[in-house]
């Protein structure tokens, strides 16, 4: 299959704010162009991205996985859906099930030891988060049911384990496909990521600055003075620069096949890709969001499909904003509109390329020319998964 890549450019403006914090709990920042920037990291936005997925109903239960290491009792609770007259059997089914899938699992100390105060059987955790398809887990219920007689005489049988792993290493969900899955103690599990995220990080110079705030006893009396609490919380405000690249090929491999055995192969990769486009483009880290309360969405959004290596557009902003008149969306995006004809002159290639752009305001017009502009997110959506759906069937 020739490379297909998505590229997903945005520009967002966010109020004073602490989206993603360090250690210290400060906004974490980073230094690009020789001066300290906002940033807000791959992983906070990807999960964002990921749980927009659940939230904004994009995608089916069954198009979507499970991350927790709690892997036990998800799979128990399939197998008492499944049949309930296993009972309190089930927990150890689905703790001898997840082990012959090849993970490791133990019962930690404070479930142990709650368990010995109250008499009830503790239920065993994997070391490590563990990412499950809702379809592997379901696979993984129904074979511990098939298996209850004995279900360890049944795993030791050579076919059920090769079904075992079979089942936990197919069939992957949508977020699976999309971010991938590193399984430290079972390396054939992990999956390669078809999306790469990059640190969204501000086009200009950024000082984190900290707000004292006081909270005051409500049943204190006139002659008690004071706040009843005192703190400072960190934060800054920035134009964001924010980019993912998305390897559709590399989705289209991870996905095998799709949710329904009637539909067309390109089907599960088209839904995928609109859920990734919508969900990256709408999706916001709610770090100190009911301090903050910093909804806000891109001014502008850049979205290219090629065949040419992913090419992000940050080096427009090397060079930092000075905002001199007060904003920055603005130039960030006639920077972009200089940057990105030059840079596509350059390394792209016109005639395997589309881009699309979706704008808001007049700070943005300079980016009209760029693409071909649509009107709503919803159509931004439909027109890169036709687009993407057609390019699979040139191939197929």
């Amino acid at each position: 299959m020739t490379r297909i890549f998505l590229d997903v450019h945005a520009l967002q403006t966010v109020p004073p704010s602490n989206i993603n914090r360090d250690d210290t709990g400060a906004p974490k920042t980073a230094l690009y162009g020789g001066v300290p920037r906002a940033r807000v990291s791959s992983q906070a936005w990807k999960r964002a991205t990921r749980t927009y997925f659940d939230d904004e109903h994009l995608l089916e239960p069954g198009e979507l996985g499970v991350r927790t290491k709690k892997v036990v009792e998800v799979v128990a609770e399939r197998i008492t859906a499944l049949d309930p007259s296993l009972g309190e059997a089930a927990l150890a089914l689905a703790d001898e099930t997840v082990k012959a899938a090849g993970l490791k699992t133990e019962v930690p100390k404070r479930k142990a030891e709650a368990a010995k105060e109250t008499g009830t059987a503790a239920a065993p955790e994997a070391k490590y988060l563990v990412f499950l398809s809702a379809r592997q887990l379901d696979g993984l219920a129904r074979l511990a049911v098939e298996g209850a007689a004995d279900i360890t005489v049944f795993l030791k049988e050579k076919k059920n384990k090769e079904r075992v792993k079979e089942i936990a290493d197919s069939r992957h969900s949508v977020d699976i496909a999309l971010f991938g899955r590193m399984v430290a103690d079972a390396t054939d599990y992990s999956v390669d990521a078809a999306v790469q995220v990059a640190h969204a990080i501000s086009v200009h110079r950024v000082e984190n600055e900290s707000d004292y705030y006081t909270a005051v006893d409500d049943r204190n009396t006139d002659e008690e003075t004071g706040a009843g609490m005192i703190g400072t919380v960190d934060f800054n405000s920035a134009t964001l620069y924010r980019y993912a690249a998305l390897g559709v090929h590399q989705l289209a491999a991870n996905l095998g096949q799709g949710l329904r055995e009637d539909e067309p192969r390109t089907e599960p990769v088209r839904r995928a890709v609109e859920a990734f486009v919508h969900g990256f483009v709408a999706s916001l880290p709610t770090g100190k969001i009911n301090t903050f309360g910093h909804h806000t969405l891109p001014d502008a959004v850049v979205v290219k499909l090629r065949t040419t290596r992913p090419i992000s557009f940050v080096a427009a902003f090397e060079d930092p904003i000075r905002g001199d008149q007060g904003g920055h969306a603005r130039e960030a995006c006639d920077r972009l509109a200089a940057y990105i004809p030059d840079i596509e002159r350059a390394y792209g290639d016109a005639e395997s390329t589309l881009t699309w752009v979706l704008r808001v305001g007049p700070n943005t017009l300079k980016l009209t020319d760029v693409g071909a502009e649509v009107g709503a997110l919803g159509d931004l959506v439909t027109a890169v998964g036709q687009a993407v759906a057609e390019r699979l069937d040139e191939q197929a």
